[in-house]
């Protein structure tokens, strides 16, 4: 097998139809209700029109929810607000439809799928579908050691692409990405600062399960140092995701360029799916049109990649959970903007719809009214 090169996906990713967008603009030139008056629901449809190559925009009929799940030595340090290696339990939570995205995802009607790219944990623990794509057990603490060597960093991408080429393949026609990590933020920080060239203070946030001071000094150390290590190897995206990122960061990167192949929308949630959408975009820059950021996250370093792509989030609800809770809450406004482009009557059709209403109405009433006549006043024949 040749070596991966995420440079090669610049070739391979187009951008949505901007020919199926002009109609589906012109198109919304025609509806009855004015241009503006859904405020940017009339963007979100739009942009699916063209992301679907179709107007008017077909609707969202078969999402899924995909997290891939890891652990990360870093977190050892206590820079997070669970214990290290216990992304087992929030795998099992959504399993069991004990957490919130698993109760979101219940009385949306959304399937969820977990990946295990990366946990620190017996397989036996999980169930057969969930451990059986791990790359490795646990990934390396950045701040002093790679996370993951370059064959399995190579390994995590071709299993985030294969994922999604399944996606696919299955019908599945809108993506709700998120992740399930102790640790997680961290690494994805450290993406973030090293392609945007900040330093750790400007990125370093609480994490989704809110950290104290202390613990704060602790992680924006880590990052610091995980910088140091990072900045050498910025001209290689497989190589940067090796030294800082892990299992679970770089098979989300290969998920999103591969989406992005098989142009399936995908609605981003926190920092984690924003590191690696920044990544993603470094090695294809016409990979992020076919993704939405579905909220705000309050992470810092969220903010400066979205900012970077050119993402400006759906929502800001304070969501801080994680697990694609976030992304999951803007479906709802991505179904209402296909049924409101999809379904909403133009005006030449609704001004012709009256018009025939009204002759009808007339043409009624007339003939009641002659109906109605005495006798004597009725035409005879001769």
């Amino acid at each position: 097998m040749s070596r991966l090169n995420l440079d090669d996906f610049s070739d391979l990713i187009e951008r949505p139809d901007s020919g199926t967008r002009r109609d589906a603009e012109e198109r919304r030139e025609r509806l009855v209700v004015p241009p503006g008056a859904l405020g940017r629901l009339d963007e979100l449809g739009e942009w699916l029109s063209a992301a679907q190559g179709a107007v008017p925009v077909r609707p969202v009929e078969r999402p899924r929810v995909v997290l891939f799940a890891g652990d990360h030595g870093v977190a050892g340090l206590d820079v997070s607000g669970r214990p290290a290696g216990s992304t087992y339990e929030l795998v099992r939570a959504v399993l069991d439809g004990a957490s919130p995205v698993a109760v979101l995802a219940r009385c949306t009607g959304v399937p969820v799928r977990v990946v295990d790219a990366g946990l620190d944990c017996d397989p036996e623990l999980l169930p057969a579908d969930v451990v059986r794509h791990r790359v490795r057990r646990g990934s390396g603490r950045i701040d002093v050691e790679d996370a993951l060597t370059p064959e399995e960093a190579e390994r995590a991408v071709r299993l985030g692409m294969a994922i999604a080429d399944e996606e696919a393949d299955s019908g599945t026609d809108l993506v709700v990405l998120g992740d399930l990590s102790v640790g997680g933020t961290t690494p994805a920080s450290t993406l973030i600062a090293a392609l945007c060239g900040t330093d750790a203070s400007v990125v370093t946030g609480r994490g989704g399960a809110g950290i104290d001071d202390l613990a704060w000094m602790r992680k924006c150390a880590a990052i610091r140092d995980a910088l140091r290590r990072a900045r050498p190897v910025l001209g290689d995206q497989l190589e940067l995701l090796a030294a800082v990122g892990g299992a679970d960061l770089a098979a989300t990167t290969g998920f999103l360029l591969q989406s992005a192949v098989r142009r399936m929308p995908v609605i981003l949630d926190g920092v984690v799916s924003a590191a690696c959408a920044l990544v993603a975009q470094r090695a294809a820059f016409r990979a992020p049109d076919w993704w939405l950021a579905g909220q705000v996250s309050g992470e810092p370093a969220q903010s400066k990649a979205l900012d970077r792509m050119a993402l400006n989030p759906l929502l800001d609800h304070g969501v801080t959970v994680g697990e694609g809770t976030g992304a999951l809450l803007a479906l709802p406004l991505v179904r209402a903007a296909a049924a409101f482009a999809a379904e909403l009557p133009e005006k030449d059709r609704a001004e012709k719809d009256h018009a025939e209403d009204a002759e009808d109405a007339a043409g009624a009433a007339g003939a009641e009214g002659a109906a109605d006549l005495p006798e004597r006043d009725l035409p005879r024949e001769n």
